[in-house]
């Protein structure tokens, strides 16, 4: 019988080195040199990889714990999938000018399979509501915490109340209890999303702001919606591609939608945006700060 499930799978293997027999050692030592390969081997090829038999494969992902190789071979692709950079690490041959011509045709395609479902009404939409909006909240952690400076800074130039969250020296809860009827939150859930944030959005969901999320996360087999599209309840749910040849995820598509977001908002602002970029202009040249 096998021992309880428990821990991450590369927790797993870090807990067990100590006490795995040489071949099962050098097989752990080639999943972890690049733990992504095994969401695509099967057991003979891996094996192959590591110079062990089949059956060192097996006695070592029991000794992990797993029932048989396809149950860890899952547990590696659920946390693939996650975002893990080292999970996407995988060896290749590709010369330095083969793998950037691959990251920018990636990022390209990012970008056009992502605005084929994103609607130019929905952006103008999503616009008039931040332009009527008594405050705009931005919230991103990680790597989203980047897109919602860089969103709120954009946007911020035409509307007038932009907040970004998290913020600093202060627990969400203290800015949430300020959200009010007529505001508009906009989430970033990208890869590697906290563990905070499905509860975040179903707090959320009960504020009295309408709500946007962008979001990279896909949605389980067999679902139309991620599981934050089902927490949050947004108005508005814009998908991204992040796909990328390496381990860092590709976010050419989030940096141009939130680009074009602000660029529209500008835009349909009419005159009250325009001498509000005056006034800014204004105080820029009296200040001397450029």
């Amino acid at each position: 019988m096998t021992r309880a499930i428990s821990g991450s799978y590369i927790a797993r293997i870090r807990s067990a080195l100590p006490s795995l027999h040489p071949s099962e050692r050098r097989l752990a030592d080639t999943i972890l040199s690049f733990p992504g390969e095994i969401a695509s081997y099967s057991a003979t090829e891996l094996a192959q990889l590591a110079n062990v038999s089949n059956a060192t494969v097996t006695r070592f992902v029991r000794r992990l714990g797993y029932e048989n190789f396809d149950q860890a071979r899952q547990a590696a692709r659920a946390t693939q999938q996650a975002g893990a950079a080292v999970f996407r690490v995988s060896p290749s041959d590709q010369g330095p000018e083969a793998a950037l011509m691959a990251q920018i045709a990636q990022g390209r395609q990012n970008v056009e399979s992502s605005f084929a479902a994103i609607s130019l009404a929905e952006i103008d939409d999503m616009a008039d509501a931040l332009l009527k909006a008594g405050r705009v909240w931005i919230i991103g952690f990680r790597t989203a915490q980047a897109f919602a400076v860089y969103l709120g800074a954009q946007v911020g130039q035409t509307v007038p109340n932009v907040t970004v969250l998290p913020a600093a020296g202060q627990t969400l809860a203290e800015s949430l209890g300020s959200m009010a009827a007529g505001d508009v939150v906009i989430v970033f859930a990208l890869r590697r999303t906290v563990r905070q944030l499905p509860a975040l959005c179903r707090e959320l969901r009960q504020a009295p702001a309408r709500a946007a999320l962008i979001s990279d996360v896909i949605p389980q087999s067999g679902a139309d919606q991620s599981p934050f599209e089902a927490e949050l309840s947004p108005d508005w749910r814009l998908r991204v591609q992040t796909a990328a040849p390496g381990p860092l995820f590709n976010h050419a598509a989030v940096l141009t939608l939130c680009h074009i977001l602000a660029t529209r908002t500008l835009e349909r602002s009419g005159t009250t945006g325009r001498k509000r970029l005056l006034a800014i202009e204004a105080l820029h040249d009296s200040l001397d700060e450029f």
